[in-house]
């Protein structure tokens, strides 16, 4: 637990129609944000506008919220991220996760199966890639390198081990793992720098994950997502969340696998997450979004005016959390607002 707190900005996906985040991100660069964040699932891809930001600014950091393992070969996002680190002056921090079913299986035709093991092949040999040490080679059961003679149809045997011609800015680049599940969890304190929560409820988050984060360094970074809305309007605020957590727990998973559902079900809300993907699959949305309990959308926030979530980030100093994410902010302003209540 730490009373000190580091903050980011998350931006999430970038929208075709949206506004270029350009102005906000040096805003948050020129107030002492440490890191902005983007993310991908099937629409844009999170290291684009990662490298549009990185370029018109030069100070703060660039993470990945998340990557896509099913997206690319561990080697090709090994040098995307090598390249990214190297043209912005060693800023980025890469965060991968597995995704889901529904997106690994739909959307990228790939098998989902043993994400954990898939997971810890993949940051091996991006860690071999980027050290040089010596031609990559790996013999897993996910990424066999180089291919066997006789693994596959149209297979040559030709393949031979490579080392990567440019070489790494760092031979360690920041590495964290998305995950929601506590194996998932327990892995990230085993192999990478640190964890991307989706949802934390901080005065749960002990309880939940305790024994998972029990094998975590001194200087693993737990940084968690966190709906930010400076308001005087806290019922207008909570509805904006439920609305996303409808989303989430409703549609974004299969009925019987749907991973947001099981993390809302492991805080303590089986039931209403139970009630809310029934609802919202059988077209039900708006008694679905009557569903999510309050204290579930205030638990995971920081909402209101500045009194009231100055008292809310105390619960957040007393977690594991150490760096805060927010999404939310679209001004300066506002990006000031939370600087100083974060930061002081």
């Amino acid at each position: 637990m730490s009373t000190d707190l580091r903050l980011g900005l998350n931006l999430g996906y970038w929208q075709r129609d949206a506004v270029d985040a350009t102005e906000l991100v040096q805003a948050a660069e020129r107030l002492g944000y440490d890191s902005v964040w983007t993310a991908e699932a099937y629409g844009s891809d999170a290291f684009t506008p990662l490298a549009w930001y990185g370029a018109r600014t030069s100070r703060i950091k660039l993470g990945t919220s998340v990557v896509q393992l099913s997206a690319r070969t561990p080697t090709a996002t090994a040098m995307t991220a090598m390249t990214l680190d190297h043209l912005t002056g060693g800023r980025l921090m890469l965060g991968v996760g597995a995704s889901g079913p529904q997106v690994v299986e739909g959307w990228y035709g790939r098998p989902f199966g043993r994400p954990l093991a898939r997971t810890r092949e993949y940051v091996e040999i991006m860690r071999k890639v980027w050290r040089r040490e010596e031609p990559v080679t790996s013999d897993g059961q996910h990424y066999p390198l180089p291919l066997p003679p006789g693994s596959g149809d149209g297979v040559t045997g030709l393949g031979k081990p490579l080392k990567l011609i440019t070489h790494p800015l760092r031979p360690e680049i920041p590495l964290y793992l998305g995950a929601e599940g506590p194996k998932n969890v327990a892995l990230a304190t085993e192999i990478a720098d640190g964890w991307l929560p989706l949802f934390v409820f901080p005065e749960k988050i002990e309880r939940m994950y305790g024994p998972s984060l029990a094998g975590a360094g001194p200087d693993f970074d737990i940084a968690a997502m966190v709906m930010t809305v400076i308001t005087d309007d806290v019922r207008a605020a909570l509805d904006g969340v439920k609305m996303m957590l409808t989303l989430y727990i409703g549609g974004m998973g299969a009925k019987s696998r749907n991973f947001h559902a099981d993390i809302i079900g492991r805080m303590g809300y089986a039931e209403a997450a139970e009630e809310i993907q029934a609802l919202y699959l059988s077209g039900r949305r708006d008694e679905a979004f009557k569903a999510v309990p309050d204290e579930l959308a205030d638990g995971i926030s920081l909402l209101g005016p500045p009194g009231r979530i100055r008292e809310r980030l105390e619960l957040w100093r007393a977690s594991p959390v150490r760096t805060l994410l927010v999404m939310g902010p679209h001004d300066e302003p506002s990006l000031k607002v939370i600087r100083d209540l974060v930061l002081g």
